[in-house]
């Protein structure tokens, strides 16, 4: 059966990533891009849906601690026998041509019996290859793919193709001193062989190359430890070819154990990747938003109107949602899911993040070309045409499409964010048509996503309920964080969403009277966000509370939020999704970048409001 989300460590090549057990299984990997079928999926199933697993032979090995080598993406496994101690190192290497998985076993002291025990299983579980021995490998083959293993002498090595199960089987003994490679390569099944590979050379090129990036880091303050593992990880997500980054490496890793909440996150959604960028410029990272504005170019080019949510790695439109029935799920939970169907959904506060990301990056110094600013101003087009009709919003409900408040704000971002732009570099722009478009949507939100009678904001025109996503009024500048509506709201979200300590996106089990087709005429929408299961709290709306608390004076409070959710990482300082308070475990997919961004926030508004930690 899979760990628990949180035991699991991410190790990439900013092309893919891989998911690494507390037992030294690597249970998830998708080869050779984050959204290409996997060729271990045993973290949604069961050994025999592939996996490869290094760790002591030893019954009685103990686990003595996981950690990444300071501050990159190198995982250290550290183990202890009744005989000796060895640790195993599992990286990527930045790939120049195949993508590679690279598990160095180090004996520390006296001897340890190592096994080793890899199952390759293509398209998600489905197809187990041919296998076959040539020279110092072991291939396996299926279809397209081919996963070379290359076998170090004296290890002895057995199984697959003579056995039932598929599974080659390592066996080998470590002493102090010695090192013992394993490198697992992916390539095109046509292909012969693959090309030469020093694995202590990429060793070493691989940690320095994450020293030197995370050197330029800018934060400085007393959660530097959390802020760099987020900025690492946020990097570990983007896609170098094209500049793309997906919102996380996973696919239906539940949001309730057992329950239907299971999507597809390895794609790049326009809101996701915008505040991802705009955390990595907070933390001093140019180059990735000057390498994401241009795939941005790319993936959106055409017509405005047309918008899509998210898109593929190389800005791919078609992304339809099927089922691998034939996978049981993580922990049985069910189904899961290929692709994601919110690709066919309206969520108009994607243009209000696109356009805050542009105007960050312009505010760090990247200049803002023709060609992008003839493009936004299409955008702009859109958000003018657009903002007044309901869509499926920030949390793509899978049910009517309504008048989210969040969404409004948004587009508000979108004419505000356009102004500032077209102030502050003089290009040719309809300023006062953005100036009032900017005027008129503030005060449609404040006519109407605010309830009067209990002085705070809510989740849809027409409606009474919580959204957590109104924390976060203060960060997009559409009211000052001290406005008595914005201090009310956050206390009352604090209040009635928050369970021990956690704050839930909203009731996803209530209904509401919301205005799903304009300001001015009531229709009533009743019904919760179309899925059946519940869910945890989300944990960015944790660190939002965090930012929002910080901004509002209230510095000391927001630590203590920021330092309980930060704490939910554990000794990786991985986050998933949401959270479980009940029973302490993560939830959905891992690691989110959705929550690593939220954290990079939350920290830095502490640092800028006095919030330094908490005794």
């Amino acid at each position: 059966m899979a760990g628990s989300i949180e035991e699991y460590a991410l190790i990439g090549d900013l092309g893919t990533a891989a998911l690494v057990g507390a037992d030294g299984s690597v249970d998830w990997l998708c080869l050779p891009r984050f959204d290409s079928p996997s060729c271990f999926a045993a973290l949604l199933g069961e050994e025999r849906h592939g996996h490869w697993r290094l760790a002591p032979s030893a019954p009685d090995a103990a686990l003595v601690d996981r950690r990444y080598l300071d501050d990159t993406l190198v995982l250290a496994t550290h183990w202890r026998t009744p005989r000796g101690e060895a640790r195993v190192l599992d990286f990527m290497p930045r790939r120049t041509r195949e993508p590679r998985l690279v598990r160095i076993v180090e004996g520390l002291s006296g001897t340890v019996e190592m096994r080793g025990e890899l199952r390759a299983r293509f398209h998600y579980g489905r197809v187990m290859p041919w296998v076959r021995r040539t020279g110092h490998h072991r291939v396996a083959v299926a279809g397209p793919d081919a996963l070379w293993l290359s076998v170090p002498t004296g290890v002895h090595t057995y199984g697959a193709g003579a056995g039932a199960d598929g599974c080659t089987r390592s066996e080998f003994v470590v002493a102090a001193g010695q090192r013992t490679v394993f490198v697992l390569t992916w390539q095109p099944s046509h292909v012969a062989t693959p090309s030469r590979f020093d694995a202590g050379q990429s060793l070493r090129q691989t940690v320095a190359g994450w020293e030197r990036w995370s050197a330029a880091c800018r934060y400085q303050g007393p959660w530097r430890a959390e802020v760099m593992r987020s900025l690492l990880t946020l990097k570990a997500l983007s896609y170098e070819p094209t500049g793309g980054i997906v919102a996380a490496p996973t696919t239906s890793l539940p949001e309730w154990i057992g329950g239907d909440r299971n999507w597809d996150y390895r794609f790049c959604w326009l809101r996701d990747s915008s505040l991802t960028l705009a955390a990595l410029l907070r933390g001093g990272y140019r180059e990735e938003a000057a390498s994401w504005r241009r795939w941005l170019l790319r993936a959106i080019a055409g017509d405005p109107a047309r918008l899509q949510a998210l898109y593929g790695v190389a800005g791919e439109r078609a992304l339809p949602e099927s089922v691998a029935d034939w996978l049981p799920g993580y922990r049985g939970s069910r189904p899961v899911r290929v692709g994601n169907a919110a690709v066919g959904q309206m969520q108009l506060d994607v243009y209000g993040e696109v356009a805050d990301t542009l105007h960050r990056a312009l505010t760090a110094g990247i200049p803002m070309e023709r060609q992008v600013w003839s493009l936004f101003r299409s955008l702009m087009t859109a958000v003018a045409e657009r903002w007044r009709e309901p869509d499926e919003g920030l949390w793509e409900v899978r049910s009517e499409r309504r008048h989210f408040t969040h969404s409004k704000v948004m587009c508000w971002v979108a004419a505000d964010r356009a102004v500032r732009m077209a102030e502050q570099t003089r290009l040719p722009a309809p300023l006062d048509q953005w100036r009032a478009l900017r005027d008129t949507i503030h005060a449609d939100v404040c006519a109407n996503g605010y309830d009067a009678g209990r002085g705070v904001f809510t989740q849809c025109y027409g409606g009474s309920q919580l959204d957590a996503a109104a924390l976060l009024l203060a960060q997009t500048g559409f009211l000052p964080p001290t406005d008595p509506r914005v201090v009310r709201t956050v206390d009352a979200i604090r209040q009635d969403l928050a369970v021990d300590g956690f704050v839930r996106r909203y009731d996803v089990g209530g209904s509401d009277a919301c205005d799903s087709t304009s300001a001015s005429t009531s229709t009533a929408f009743s019904g919760g966000d179309g899925l059946r299961s519940p869910e945890g709290a989300f944990l960015a709306c944790n660190f939002w509370l965090a930012e929002a608390l910080a901004l509002g004076g209230r510095p000391e409070e927001g630590a203590e939020v920021f330092a309980r959710t930060a704490a939910v990482g554990g000794e990786l300082g991985l986050l998933s999704e949401q959270w479980d308070p009940a029973t302490g475990s993560q939830l959905g997919n891992a690691p989110q970048a959705f929550t690593h961004v939220a954290l990079v926030n939350a920290a830095f508004a502490l640092a800028d409001t006095g919030g330094a930690g908490v005794d």
